[in-house]
């Protein structure tokens, strides 16, 4: 089941959020944002993004979620326990939702460039690839800059 995020939602958000950051990032990302990405760190960042949250529910439990920022797919998440079942396809397609309703009609998302499973993910379920994207990331009050790539999708 895919609904919006209630705040109760979140802690478990920052749980997964840490765990599958850390899954698709780590050694792909400057060395100081992996060690500013600490498990404090999403917990502390999750409460002001219920808003913008959608999430998957698998017999009552969360395995994922998505933050979604005007016409960007901001987060794709899923819980490394689930990977592999078939929850993520459903959270993009209701991200892609969101942004459509949102009178976008082009969807775009940073993958990065080392997370080679991500990036078949995204292509498989018809984004492409647009180019370079040197994303600034903010974290421990140092801008990192993550390099990553910039996938589009026609949604409207």
């Amino acid at each position: 089941m895919i609904r919006f995020a209630q705040p109760g939602d979140m802690a478990t958000v920052a749980d997964i959020w840490h765990r599958a950051w850390h899954v698709g990032h780590a050694g792909h990302v400057p060395d100081g944002l992996t060690a500013a990405r600490t498990l404090d760190a999403f917990h502390a960042r999750t409460p002001a993004r219920v808003a913008d949250t959608m999430v998957a529910e698998v017999d009552g439990e969360l395995v994922g979620f998505t933050m979604v920022e005007g016409d960007e797919v901001e987060q794709v998440f899923v819980d490394p326990q689930s990977h592999g079942s078939g929850v993520a396809a459903p959270l993009l397609a209701a991200a892609e939702q969101q942004v459509a309703a949102a009178g976008h009609d082009v969807a775009w998302l940073a993958v990065v460039v080392g997370n080679a499973r991500a990036r078949a993910f995204y292509e498989k379920h018809g984004w492409h690839d647009a180019g370079d994207l040197p994303y600034e990331v903010s974290a421990g009050g140092t801008t990192y800059v993550s390099p990553c790539r910039r996938y589009e999708k026609q949604v409207r």
